[in-house]
């Protein structure tokens, strides 16, 4: 794992963090009431462990940078591919996926304060936070909370990574430094009415802190995202190209076509590399 070394600031005053984080600003104690209130809901590694770890940031414009981890629960859309099915497609729920498995959620899910997870982020000694999932905007009121909490402690750079199907509210969206938005095309199996939104895409496009990611999973993917961002206005220079895929074979095979695509369209290519270097596990 990495070396946790880098300094961080002393912890503010709990009237500092209840500053933070009230909606009127004043630091009184029911602000501090609200963030001590206020849940997230997680996904696990293990039973009863929070999906809360360091690594390196594996796909889009920060690939490759050292970054603390959060993974939230639930989700909104259900990509028949999806590489975290473990977030939202618990027994009961037979939306398809490739390989139809059931989670349950007792071990699979679990509540934290907005206060803990920002301890526990904290204490990874890492100034870039990355919080994923599932659909993170999904609990924006709580996710605002723990990011004031966790910009008051010293983490300067903070990625939300978002379906783009949600829009942020005020107070979450002042907190954010980067969106990785990744629509889901046709082949994720969502209907369009739900996944590909028209305002929602118009929204990002005109946000300079929207970088969009889009899965292929074969060479038909391609026109879709042209069509895509000759709509919406995407930028070349703001829209990355990624295989769909859970092991080095797969990434690579479909590399080979996908990347002078990219060079051809005046796209960005972005790699899995967690996949590469850690496989398709939990927590890395």
């Amino acid at each position: 794992m990495l070396a946790r070394t880098l300094s961080l600031p002393v912890a503010p005053p709990p009237s500092a963090l209840c500053a933070a984080t009230s909606p009127s600003g004043g630091g009184t104690c029911a602000g501090q009431g609200e963030v001590r209130g206020a849940k997230l809901i997680l996904a696990t590694t293990t039973p009863g462990e929070a999906e809360i770890f360091a690594s390196l940031q594996g796909e889009g414009a920060s690939v490759g940078r050292p970054s603390v981890f959060v993974r939230l629960s639930r989700c909104n859309l259900a990509c028949q591919w999806c590489d975290t099915a473990y977030t939202w497609r618990f027994d009961g729920d037979n939306r398809p996926h490739r390989d139809n498995r059931a989670f349950a959620r007792a071990a699979n899910q679990i509540g934290l304060s907005a206060a803990e997870v920002a301890e526990r982020i904290v204490g990874l000694g890492i100034p870039r936070l990355v919080v994923t999932g599932g659909e993170p905007l999904l609990q924006a009121p709580a996710l605002a909370q723990m990011l004031a909490l966790v910009r008051a402690r010293g983490i300067a750079h903070v990625e939300v990574e978002t379906n783009g199907t949600i829009a942020p509210p005020p107070a979450l969206d002042a907190l954010i430094d980067q969106y990785n938005v990744s629509p889901k095309l046709a082949h994720s199996g969502n209907p369009a009415d739900l996944a590909l939104i028209p305002a929602r895409l118009a929204q990002w496009a005109a946000d300079p802190r929207a970088l969009f990611k889009f899965v292929i999973a074969s060479r038909a993917d391609l026109a879709e995202v042209a069509a895509l961002a000759q709509t919406h206005g995407i930028a070349p220079d703001r829209l990355f190209v990624m295989p769909e895929g859970t092991d080095s074979a797969t990434l690579r095979q479909r590399s080979a076509w996908l990347a002078p695509a990219a060079l051809a369209a005046g796209w960005r290519f972005s790699d899995r590399l967690h996949i590469h270097l850690y496989g398709d596990t939990r927590g890395t």
